[in-house]
């Protein structure tokens, strides 16, 4: 790794556990220290699934340090941010609401020289406030935090997508069980997507090139509209889908009666079309010549 400083995620969830497994490897042979955030009852779990991944992250090297995203306050968490060079965010929207905010404030409260903060996903600033998700407003709050001061860098990495998510059947665009696919608002809308595990590794990649400073950097393992999506599922499972499309008054329509249903608010925005979707060309990984996992490959891999 280019930095000696050390470096502290935050969750590590499918993605966090991601980035981790990318650091070390990048870490290996340098004295770079890699920590991780985790609920003290998450430590002393006994659960057999947690304990797996306890067992992970130990055997990676990772210093696990006990705290409380959620209920720490800004000093409790500023205190626990501030021996470290780099934090990472990787805990996600299930926070609730206010945590990022939080986290912001915390990491420039300790002085942090560089902090990626959980953005890992659509372009906020294209969207911007008053979408249908409204989580999407405290993203741009995090920026307006991040942007008004100087002492503290900020890279924001958008990914889209994680992939996987456009196959869930409860999104509601892949929905194999009934030999359907779905168009959110148009079948020439797009998509970006990347997986978690690629996530990982250019976020790694991204951390120890410390040119990056102040700026959003865009990753994408496909960008697909949902014609293309549905052609490319007949073709890879042999099969004919039935097809339907959702449009945007009718999801609207759909969220007006549950207001409160988070799936039905990232339909509508994915519908709308903004910001859910860049070209190929302008991500990190292509102009570095990175190999990452398509939209076709991944259907391969998994739906097969």
């Amino acid at each position: 790794m280019t930095t000696n400083g050390s470096i502290l995620v935050l969750g590590a969830g499918e993605l966090g556990l991601a980035v981790i497994r990318s650091l070390v490897r990048r870490a290996a042979g340098s004295d770079t220290q890699i920590a991780v955030v985790l609920r003290p009852t998450t430590i002393n779990s006994t659960n057999p699934a947690k304990a797996s991944e306890l067992s992970e992250l130990r055997g990676l090297g990772a210093t696990l340090i006990p705290g409380d995203l959620v209920a720490g306050s800004v000093d409790d968490l500023s205190r626990i941010f501030k021996p470290f060079d780099t934090v990472i965010g990787c805990t996600g929207f299930v926070a609730g609401h206010g945590v990022q905010r939080k986290l912001a404030r915390a990491v420039l409260d300790a002085e942090v020289n560089r902090y990626f903060p959980w953005q890992f996903g659509v372009d906020y600033d294209v969207i911007g406030r008053g979408s249908a998700q409204d989580l999407f407003d405290e993203q741009l709050d995090v920026r307006d935090i991040l942007r008004s001061q100087t002492r503290t860098k900020w890279v924001i990495i958008s990914t889209g997508m994680f992939t996987s998510f456009l196959f869930e059947r409860f999104f509601g665009v892949v929905d194999l069980e009934n030999n359907i696919v779905r168009a959110l608002g148009d079948w020439q809308n797009r998509v970006t997507v990347t997986t978690p595990e690629d996530i990982g590794e250019l976020t790694a990649e991204i951390v120890v090139n410390e040119k990056f400073a102040d700026q959003v950097v865009y990753t994408a393992g496909d960008t697909i509209t949902y014609g293309r999506l549905a052609d490319l599922l007949e073709s890879v499972l042999s099969r004919k889908l039935q097809r339907e499309s959702w449009s945007v008054r009718m999801l609207q329509d759909e969220l007006a009666r549950e207001p409160h249903n988070a799936i039905k608010k990232y339909r509508v925005v994915f519908a709308q079309g903004n910001g859910v979707s860049w070209d190929v060309a302008k991500s990190f990984n292509v102009q570095r010549g990175i190999n990452v996992v398509d939209v076709e490959s991944w259907t391969r891999e998994n739906l097969l």
